[in-house]
């Protein structure tokens, strides 16, 4: 379970379209001598924490792209904000897809707001328009949710504003989100990241679902989610309002179809955890803010974002993602897999190599032969032909291959069937040529009998070396591919 922004995408925003007088305009279209157009610039710097340093964006992308379009009109942003006096903020939250703070706008205590299109249209009453303030009608709320889903299926990250006057002395509370003035929405893009779709491709291959969780419009997400290939036809996308309509047992049935959750709420991301860990499966969820610690904590494998999480996010998870990038956490997967992998080859050379070795003392011991091996020979062997060659096996790089094979089970224990068989095979193999050679010396050459059930021996498993180091043949492996295991040989 992912997040969109910044994790699939570049979280690098910047502004393509501007809905605002009943049309839609560019950003180089922005007038500073035009009221309206003043309107909505004062409105997206002001309901704003980011700053520019340096020419270098601090803080949320989102808010920071709306300081560069209207650093690019000439607005003086520092002196706006030196000028005018925060008087009462309401912080964004997922619940209301929305923040307010409170500032003197000529003279007069004006709520300024900015958030999710549905959102503010549902606390309009009136819009601002070049015409001056006129009722909001229906004709004109669908108009701009049409324009809207265009943006949104697009691939567009769409952010509201509006704006309400107020009498002097009136404290911010959040019931003076009502009866708004809409002045228009900006649209924003926030490209994938090159290497996600061959990372969500990597992730299917490895039998892995990935399925994207966003606080964006629905169709932004679907939009994005099929251009990475998380959202295929026949998938499902569904709103966070549509979860909580669900019943337990609808989400059971649909659950595995549904690729993109949409404005979404914390409660809500507890719930998709909770429903896929009781059809037995292993979730892992990513997540950044501080909403986001309960479903990392829930989830079996909580993944915190190292650049943009916050110390609770981090504190929370299993692990932390340093650079943020979905991508990263298809390498770690592969990582992992291969420091599985080679633990359980080099346990597999060493245990059918170590059998080999009981099986002629035991068989020499019980057939009431003389003892193939002095305790020297077991000493050299223990110490070099058993620990190089393992420490080699351990060295073995990850492959493609890896993230072909299933998922294995997490309860299950090293020593398998086929495991336990395939040592059992391989350690009667050169047990039978180590007993034969000591057998022929017995034969031929007494007093050499022990040097070639030896030298059998030690070059079977320094050769078993190379056969252990991968599943696949070590001619298709290559001998360079782990220049350790020739050291060690």
């Amino acid at each position: 379970c992912t997040d969109k922004t910044g994790t699939l995408t570049q979280n690098k925003m910047s502004v393509q379209k501007i809905y605002i007088n009943q049309e839609l305009i560019d950003p180089s279209e922005l007038d500073l001598k035009n009221d309206l157009h003043r309107y909505l610039l004062y409105n997206c710097i002001l309901t704003n924490d980011a700053r520019i340093v340096d020419n270098k964006g601090i803080g949320d992308p989102t808010e920071y792209s709306l300081l560069e379009m209207s650093q690019k009109t000439s607005l003086d942003i520092d002196l706006i904000r030196e000028m005018m006096e925060r008087l009462g903020e309401l912080p964004f939250d997922s619940e209301r897809k929305r923040m307010s703070t409170m500032y003197k706008l000529h003279g007069t205590p004006t709520i300024l707001t900015k958030g999710a299109i549905d959102a503010l249209l549902d606390l309009s009453t009136s819009i601002r328009t070049s015409q001056g303030i006129i009722p909001l009608t229906e004709q004109m709320r669908e108009e701009i949710r049409k324009e809207n889903i265009q943006s949104s299926s697009q691939g567009l990250r769409v952010l509201g504003f509006a704006y309400r006057e107020v009498a002097h002395g009136t404290v911010m509370t959040m019931d003076l989100e009502q009866d708004l003035t809409f002045v228009g929405f900006v649209s924003m893009v926030d490209p994938p990241r090159p290497e996600s779709m061959q990372a969500v491709k990597d992730a299917k291959m490895a039998g892995m679902k990935p399925i994207m969780i966003t606080g964006d419009h629905k169709i932004t997400a679907t939009a994005i989610a099929q251009q990475i290939g998380i959202y295929e036809e026949g998938d499902y996308a569904i709103t966070g309002e549509e979860l909580d309509a669900m019943s337990e047992e609808e989400l059971n049935q649909k659950l595995e179809k549904i690729s993109v959750y949409a404005r979404v709420s914390p409660e809500n991301k507890i719930r998709i955890v909770d429903s896929w860990q009781r059809k037995g499966h292993i979730v892992s969820m990513t997540g950044d803010g501080v909403n986001d610690a309960p479903a990392l904590k829930k989830a079996d494998i909580g993944i915190a974002m190292g650049i943009t999480g916050t110390e609770v996010s981090k504190d929370a998870a299993s692990m932390i993602l340093m650079d943020d990038n979905f991508a990263t956490i298809i390498k770690a997967v592969a990582n992992g897999r291969n420091v599985y992998r080679n633990i359980k080859n080099a346990i597999q050379f060493l245990f059918s190599g170590n059998m080999a070795g009981i099986m002629v003392v035991l068989i020499a011991s019980i057939g009431g032969m003389p003892l193939p091996f002095a305790p020297v020979h077991l000493l050299f062997m223990n110490l070099l032909t058993d620990s190089l060659p393992a420490l080699a096996i351990g060295m073995e790089p990850a492959t493609g291959q890896l993230l072909k094979e299933r998922p294995r089970d997490p309860k299950e224990g090293i020593l398998t069937k086929s495991f336990v068989s395939k040592v059992m095979v391989q350690g009667g193999l050169i047990g039978i040529a180590t007993l034969s050679a000591f057998l022929i010396g017995q034969e031929y050459w007494p007093a050499a009998a022990s040097t070639m059930a030896f030298y059998t021996l030690t070059m079977a498993r320094l050769f078993h070396g190379f056969n252990c180091r991968t599943q696949e043949s070590i001619f298709k492996v290559g001998l360079k591919s782990n220049p350790y295991s020739i050291g060690a040989f």
